[in-house]
């Protein structure tokens, strides 16, 4: 069957990229609603021929989240759930905005976070309806609308659908020598306000309440939570404050991230945190600290290792480079691992450069990773639901 999915992959390819480029040349930045929404409406136009239904969750404050549903997954239980993003880091505005090709390399925002994987998704469940088989599969299809700002809305929908899932599969992009994914760190983003007291920079001595000089010294203790060893990451992002030279701060604000590989590690590094803000350089200071988004670390398991050797299995028999890795970033696959339900992330196409204006993506991988998403979702039919 798998040279059945291929022969119709191959004379779907030019759909694939054309499809690609349309979806590319929308500006879907997490908080352009309008965009991402505009997104959704070309993957539901793709996958009219299926025979899935749709179901909308519309949002004010983000783009609405979609989910696609094979006939036995209204019915049946032990469901396959593949999840993607539609949303991407590139605002509105930026100059990086046009979809091109060469030979063999795509180039534009988000092609493959995660636009790319999206096709993939789409053309796989295509193929799978071409050979009859959708109707065999319960599966969810969840495409979300706010992944990159840390899933503030869709989060609750990813764990009901793990929850109902015996495994689950995410887009994300493949790495450069075909490796997907088996384990992500957790993370933890916050945002540190400092209030101080304004005043004329002429006229002010070495204990002036600056919230500027303040930050720095949080900036300087935060930055020492580092640990390469223990796989503790702690950055200071974003920083701003002040209106002008001649003045004192009287407000500083800062954008942090941490990554961190066991629970136990964030939560102590949250402590860290917290305990850092609570003690002022200058009496005089307040500082407030607030938790924006995190995801809880999905630890290498065997769950996910016995779901990657089937993987794998597939792949080396279609002859389609794999390997298995572990990733620094983050996605919604950290979610699903934490509901318990066996996942594999990075079965998007290949590429690199994502959230810059160099985002690339391998062409020869994009029928690659679908002709393996068919397959491996046919496999879970013809087995029997036994992943």
């Amino acid at each position: 069957m798998g040279k059945d999915f291929g022969a119709y992959i191959e004379a779907q390819q030019g759909q694939m990229f054309d499809l690609l480029g349309k979806l590319v040349r929308i500006n879907s930045g997490s908080n352009n609603k309008n965009g991402v929404d505009a997104v959704g409406r070309e993957i539901a136009a793709a996958l009219n021929d299926c025979p899935l239904t749709q179901e909308t969750i519309a949002l004010e404050q983000a783009g609405n989240l979609l989910i696609f549903r094979t006939p036995p997954a209204l019915t049946h239980a032990g469901q396959a759930l593949m999840v993607g993003h539609m949303d991407t880091v590139f605002a509105p505005g930026t100059d990086f905005t046009d979809y091109r090709e060469d030979d063999s390399r795509s180039y534009g925002p988000g092609v493959i976070d995660m636009k790319g994987g999206l096709v993939a998704g789409i053309f796989a469940l295509k193929a799978l309806a071409a050979g009859g088989l959708l109707n065999n599969l319960p599966l969810a299809f969840v495409c979300t609308s706010d992944e990159e700002i840390g899933s503030p809305w869709s989060k609750s929908l990813i764990r009901q659908e793990a929850r109902k899932s015996n495994c689950a599969f995410v887009l994300e992009v493949g790495g450069i020598d075909g490796q997907v994914v088996t384990g992500r760190k957790g993370n933890l983003s916050a945002r540190l306000t400092i209030e101080g007291r304004a005043g004329h920079a002429a006229f002010a001595g070495t204990d002036k309440t600056s919230a500027i000089v303040e930050m720095a010294h949080k900036i300087l203790a935060i930055e020492a939570l580092n640990d390469p060893a223990k796989g503790l990451s702690a950055n200071v992002g974003l920083v701003s404050g002040g209106i002008g030279p001649n003045t004192v701060a009287a407000h500083a604000e800062a954008r942090l991230d941490f990554r961190f590989i066991h629970a136990e590690d964030g939560r102590q590094l949250e402590a860290h945190l917290f305990e850092i803000c609570s003690q002022a350089t200058n009496p005089n200071a307040t500082c407030k600290v607030e938790i924006l988004s995190g995801r809880p670390p999905m630890p290498a398991n065997e769950a996910n290792e016995r779901l990657y050797r089937h993987i794998a299995h597939i792949a080396r028999h279609l002859k389609i480079p794999i390997g298995s890795e572990f990733r620094s970033g983050v996605s919604d696959a950290n979610f699903i691992d934490h509901a318990g339900t066996p996942v594999i992330d990075g079965l998007g196409p290949i590429g690199a450069g994502d959230h810059s204006p160099r985002e690339y993506m391998v062409k020869d991988s994009l029928p690659q990773r679908t002709l393996l998403l068919a397959s491996v979702l046919a496999d879970y039919v013809w087995g029997n639901k036994r992943y």
